[in-house]
């Protein structure tokens, strides 16, 4: 046996070149996948949220009441986006998700804190996500102490103790129980997995066969195959969520608040696009290497943007625009909404929606380029 070529290693080497340009697709992901970890990473994951949307309802114009609410600010922690006329109104931002806090000041308050009677004010967190609320809960340990110092001066100064006390109310998830946010969660990241690389891998794989051919051949429509391959991934995107709830329930003890039509709509729309979306990319993707690849492009920012993994309201406003296109999100709003809080239709169409027009989108898209194949 002879010793090395650099003449037969030099071909091999051009060969694999020449492989390099003709699947452009498969080493441009390659090369576009770190850059993109990099970029969520780095910008987008915050574990410790600011600027949190904040509703308060103040019953008390006076300068005590106002300097409270600056120093709220001031922490970093709370943005106030909304002044509340009442307290349904208040219980309604809370309950859809539109805030993450609601401060309640009572009327008598700055009276109170003058007296030195026990003066209290109100803050309610959506806690069902503990990471997005549990540093915006810790800062406001010092609120008492910082919030009225230019206000208490001369007789009412009362520097042995605190001017008034912050009553926190952890809504949803009192105990910061994270698998009460985390598994719920799991239920989108599990679906969006299983079918969208199920769906792209077994359309592929029968181009890859040349099945597919044989398919085609056939009297049946674009949109007959299209119903006819993904109705017995539905079923199985049925079975994954009924027994994904149950275990969350038998083993996790996660809350289930009801909403369970919305729950159930939410679901069905969530797997009709995910497969919609598996069919798109097995109209795109040569063989199932590539096929598996565009998953995986598709899984990890839904996995990242969602608020599966990092609170969503911790992440700059570009990437919470980006995350907004993910249907992973709204699912994820969806899911938590109806077992945590209970909500229904009205309080969750927004999400609802968005999953539905997903569905539209994509699944035409798909049918257009599936049509195109035919062609």
């Amino acid at each position: 046996m002879s010793g090395l070529s650099l003449n037969r290693i030099l071909a091999v080497l051009i060969k694999e070149f020449i492989q390099l340009t003709r699947d452009r697709l498969t080493y441009g992901m390659i090369l576009v996948m770190p850059i993109v970890q990099l970029m969520l990473f780095g910008y987008a994951i915050n574990n410790d949220p600011r600027n949190l949307p904040t509703a308060v309802y103040v019953q008390d114009q006076g300068p005590m009441a106002r300097s409270t609410l600056a120093a709220l600010v001031n922490s970093g922690y709370f943005h106030i986006v909304r002044t509340a006329a009442s307290p349904d109104e208040l219980d309604d931002a809370i309950a859809r998700g539109q805030v993450q806090f609601a401060l309640t000041i009572p009327a008598d308050f700055s009276r109170r804190v003058i007296r030195g009677d026990q003066a209290q004010i109100l803050v309610e967190a959506d806690a069902s996500d503990p990471a997005a609320t549990g540093g915006a809960i810790a800062a406001l340990a010092s609120l008492p102490q910082n919030a009225l110092v230019r206000d208490l001066v001369g007789a009412v100064a009362k520097p042995q103790e605190p001017p008034f006390e912050v009553v926190v109310h952890k809504r949803y998830n009192p105990e910061s129980i994270t698998a009460y946010n985390i598994v719920p969660g799991l239920l989108g990241v599990i679906l969006s997995m299983t079918l969208v690389m199920m769906t792209s891998l077994g359309v592929t794989r029968e181009y890859e066969r040349g099945t597919m051919e044989s398919l085609l051949a056939t009297p049946a429509r674009p949109i007959e195959v299209m119903i006819g391959k993904l109705t017995p991934y539905v079923a199985v995107g049925l079975i994954q969520t009924v027994v994904i709830l149950t275990l969350a329930k038998a083993l996790f003890a996660v809350p289930m608040a009801g909403g369970w039509l919305a729950l159930s709509a939410g679901v069905i729309l969530f797997i009709v696009g995910s497969l919609s979306l598996g069919f798109l990319i097995s109209t795109l993707a040569r063989t199932q290497l590539q096929a598996m690849q565009m998953s995986f492009f598709y899984i990890m920012p839904s996995i990242l943007l969602s608020g599966f993994m990092f609170p969503f309201r911790g992440m700059p406003a570009w990437a919470q625009a980006l995350g907004s296109l993910i249907p992973v999100t709204h699912f994820l709003r969806v899911v938590r909404g109806a077992l945590l809080k209970g909500l229904g239709f009205a309080e969750m169409w927004t999400s609802l929606s968005a999953l539905g027009l997903f569905v539209v989108i994509v699944a035409g898209v798909a049918m257009a380029r599936y049509r195109t194949t035919l062609d």
